[in-house]
């Protein structure tokens, strides 16, 4: 039985929603949410979210970036009134992006996408190091960045930071394959978990700001476009 959560804050909207996902041929159960606030405070995780983006309070974007820090694989599915937030929705790796008023058929092929992907997701992929605390089998989409700092290599992950000996260079090309970056010559960041790149910052899901160095500009910024370009 899918898991699925219905949050706007417009009560007509938030019903007709609901219904729409009842009628749904896989079954379901369905927790409705007037505001983000009462979505996050709730603890449950879900399958999907069906998520307005304007709402009193806290907005759409915030409560998917907030839900973002514990639950990476839920597929949240925006419903709103506006097109511009486009941009914004795919930072926190939104799912889908309906525009109001929509109809149960759209409803129902976005379900049916995310119950698709959902069956084809390939397993948790990790990479193994050898840390200062011992051996770490890390999960590739937790590494948020690695960085180059007084002779070690950091790795800032979900869990933690961990420490190791080694180049910074060849963790960048051991990384590669698996969408990692290297923005400066300290840094090498996933591009799995930027959230925003302004000028020479680059924003990480977890709030964290790494350096974007003017020689690595123009490479970075073309990765960057290519794996976004990939998600969509």
């Amino acid at each position: 039985m899918l898991k699925i959560a219905v949050c706007d804050d417009e009560k007509i909207i938030l019903e007709q929603i609901k219904r729409y996902v009842e009628a749904f041929e896989v079954p379901s159960s369905v927790d409705v949410y007037h505001s983000g606030e009462g979505l996050l405070m709730s603890g449950r995780h879900y399958d999907i979210i069906f998520l307005d983006i304007d709402m009193q309070g806290i907005n759409g974007i915030e409560t998917a970036r907030r839900i973002r820090r514990s639950d990476k694989k839920v597929k949240i599915i925006y419903v709103t009134g506006y097109n511009d937030f486009a941009s914004s929705a795919f930072s926190v790796h939104a799912f889908g992006y309906l525009l109001k008023p929509v109809k149960q058929e759209q409803i129902h092929r976005q379900l049916r996408e995310a119950v698709s992907y959902t069956e084809q997701e390939a397993p948790v992929q990790t990479v193994r190091f050898e840390t200062e605390s011992g051996i770490k089998d890390l999960d590739i989409k937790e590494i948020y960045y690695f960085e180059y700092l007084d002779r070690k290599i950091q790795i800032k992950t979900d869990a933690g930071i961990y420490r190791l000996k080694g180049s910074i260079t060849m963790m960048a090309e051991k990384m590669e394959k698996y969408g990692f970056c290297m923005p400066h010559k300290s840094f090498v960041v996933n591009l799995y978990q930027v959230k925003s790149l302004k000028g020479y910052d680059i924003t990480m899901m977890d709030g964290s700001v790494v350096p974007l160095s003017q020689k690595k500009s123009v490479e970075f910024r073309e990765k960057l476009s290519s794996f976004l370009a990939r998600q969509i």
